[in-house]
């Protein structure tokens, strides 16, 4: 039953990325990379990605009026505080290289056996965090590059302030449940990529992740230190 479960949930959210996707190549987003951070949040918000997308990511299209200016907006542009909303679409960028290096990094843990003192969870985490770190500077970084006038040394500098703690932040409520799932739910014998009940336990643990680094992503927002321009 739980591996039924499991299907649907993996088909569904890949079909609601699919559907970004397909309406992003007619509606390009103002910002490029989020092209890319959209349908890959779908990965593991599934409907709710979806709905995200065409209630706040349509609004950030080029050629929806004012695009640049939603995409501005929406990422606490001018001189308000910044809201949950800005806090959870900031947080999106380093989930989607979070969610891509999971995917590399858990089949090349399990493809080469790899460990660390014995343990592929503590592979995992070191791993993991190695991974979403590097691509969530690289997505980080050309969300910022854009924005202002910055040199290549400035972008990446500014993108490994804004998104190291964010990253670090988002692996808080990731790892938490990847411990449950490995101690508690799945034991003897643990999940492996091949097992489609994995995938749906990563996508419950990208959501949680979602969930913790949005108020530190409110906060980097607040001092300037997220998508700085």
């Amino acid at each position: 039953m739980l591996v039924t479960i499991a299907w649907l949930s993996i088909a569904v959210a890949v079909v609601c990325a699919v559907i970004i996707a397909i309406d992003e190549a007619r509606h390009p987003q103002s910002m490029a990379i989020m092209n890319a951070v959209w349908p890959v949040t779908a990965l593991y918000l599934s409907v709710i990605g979806l709905w995200w997308y065409f209630r706040a990511g349509r609004k950030m299209s080029r050629d929806a009026a004012g695009g640049h200016m939603a995409h501005m907006h929406m990422h606490g542009g001018g001189n308000a505080p910044p809201t949950w909303p800005q806090a959870f679409l900031a947080g999106s960028h380093c989930g989607a290289g979070c969610a891509i290096a999971d995917i590399i990094v858990e089949f090349a843990i399990f493809s080469f056996g790899l460990t660390i003192a014995g343990s592929t969870l503590a592979a995992s985490y070191v791993w993991d965090f190695v991974g979403a770190w590097a691509l969530g500077i690289v997505f980080q970084y050309y969300s910022i590059k854009p924005m202002g006038n910055l040199t290549v040394r400035q972008a990446i500098v500014a993108a490994i302030k804004a998104d190291t703690l964010s990253i670090i932040a988002f692996q808080v409520g990731m790892y938490a449940w990847m411990a449950v799932t490995h101690f508690w739910l799945f034991p003897h014998p643990h999940l492996t990529p091949l097992n489609p009940v994995f995938w749906l336990m990563m996508q419950i643990a990208m959501v949680l992740g979602l969930l913790t680094t949005s108020p530190m992503n409110r906060w980097l927002v607040g001092v300037g230190l997220k998508e700085a321009r």
